[in-house]
Protein backbone atom coordinates (compact mmCIF):
# COMPACT_ATOMS: atom_id res chain seq x y z
CA UNK A 1 0.00 0.00 0.00
CA UNK A 2 2.84 2.21 0.68
CA UNK A 3 4.30 1.51 -2.91
CA UNK A 4 1.51 2.66 -4.10
CA UNK A 5 1.10 5.76 -2.51
CA UNK A 6 4.60 6.43 -2.99
CA UNK A 7 4.34 6.11 -6.82
CA UNK A 8 1.08 8.23 -7.39
CA UNK A 9 3.00 10.91 -5.34
CA UNK A 10 5.95 11.02 -7.63
CA UNK A 11 3.33 10.93 -10.56
CA UNK A 12 1.71 13.82 -9.69
CA UNK A 13 4.70 16.04 -8.68
CA UNK A 14 5.75 15.04 -12.38
CA UNK A 15 2.78 15.63 -14.00
CA UNK A 16 2.97 19.57 -12.50
CA UNK A 17 6.74 20.34 -13.96
CA UNK A 18 6.45 22.94 -16.35
CA UNK A 19 7.65 21.75 -19.97
CA UNK A 20 10.97 22.18 -20.80
CA UNK A 21 11.37 25.60 -22.82
CA UNK A 22 7.85 26.92 -21.79
CA UNK A 23 7.86 30.28 -20.44
CA UNK A 24 7.09 29.14 -17.27
CA UNK A 25 9.84 26.58 -17.32
CA UNK A 26 12.21 29.18 -18.33
CA UNK A 27 11.33 31.66 -15.50
CA UNK A 28 11.66 28.71 -12.85
CA UNK A 29 15.26 28.28 -13.78
CA UNK A 30 16.38 31.62 -14.04
CA UNK A 31 14.84 31.74 -10.20
CA UNK A 32 16.90 28.01 -9.39
CA UNK A 33 20.45 28.89 -8.24
CA UNK A 34 22.50 28.40 -11.89
CA UNK A 35 24.98 25.89 -9.45
CA UNK A 36 22.44 23.29 -8.91
CA UNK A 37 21.55 23.37 -12.75
CA UNK A 38 22.63 20.04 -14.59
CA UNK A 39 24.77 20.08 -17.73
CA UNK A 40 20.73 19.15 -19.72
CA UNK A 41 19.57 22.31 -17.94
CA UNK A 42 22.23 24.37 -18.78
CA UNK A 43 21.79 23.42 -22.32
CA UNK A 44 18.28 23.52 -22.50
CA UNK A 45 17.99 26.83 -20.97
CA UNK A 46 20.38 28.69 -23.38
CA UNK A 47 18.50 27.30 -26.36
CA UNK A 48 15.33 27.57 -25.63
CA UNK A 49 15.11 31.28 -23.27
CA UNK A 50 18.34 32.81 -24.03
CA UNK A 51 18.73 32.11 -27.92
CA UNK A 52 14.99 31.73 -28.65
Amino acid sequence: MKNLFLLLVVFSLVACAPKVGSDAWCKSMAEKPKGDWTANEAKDYAKHCVFK
